[in-house]
């Protein structure tokens, strides 16, 4: 038998000892950064950056063309809300934070694709709902004094996501 002196290397005690507190520790690393709520901030960053990139998209266009919208902005009825995507129907069957007026309450922003203001309309990620070209998960409405706003259909973390110019 070998005295305990010469022994060498670690009890069973001590590695369930180190073993224990690694994962205590990694458990309150793990409450301590709350990944879910960082997945939904990252969403609706991602939702801020979009709405931003549509409205400059639409000013710009505005601009490039003596302070007329496009035709397809130019045609909504004021106050109304119009959900911004490819279909022409259908256009509320989703929740919306900003209550889409009509199921016919549609808009197509293509034109900003093909003018090369914008590569393409951004579509909202994944939160709730799960949105696609045909209903991208973003709002369009126009004051009569010509103000656009763009609001995020859904928002995780913050109160909302909107942007009006």
């Amino acid at each position: 038998m070998i005295p305990i002196e010469k022994r060498r290397g670690f009890t069973l005690i001590e590695l369930l000892i180190v073993i224990s507190i690694l994962a205590v520790l990694a458990a309150i690393v793990f409450v301590a950064l709350d990944p879910a709520t960082r997945f939904k901030d990252t969403r609706d960053t991602r939702r801020f950056s979009d709405v931003a990139e549509l409205l400059h998209a639409i000013k710009i266009n505005q601009v490039d063309n003596d302070g007329a919208y496009i035709s397809t902005i130019t045609a909504l009825t004021d106050g109304n809300i119009y959900m911004i995507g490819t279909g022409l129907t259908a256009c509320a069957a989703n929740p919306c934070d900003a209550a889409v007026t009509s199921n016919s309450s549609c808009v197509s922003l293509a034109a900003l694709v093909s003018g090369g203001y914008i590569e393409s309309v951004p579509i909202s990620p994944t939160g709730v709902t799960t949105w696609t070209a045909v209903l991208s998960g973003y709002t369009l409405s126009k004051t009569s004094t010509g103000a656009i706003t763009i609001q995020a259909c859904e928002s995780e973390n913050a109160p909302s996501v909107t942007l009006t110019r």
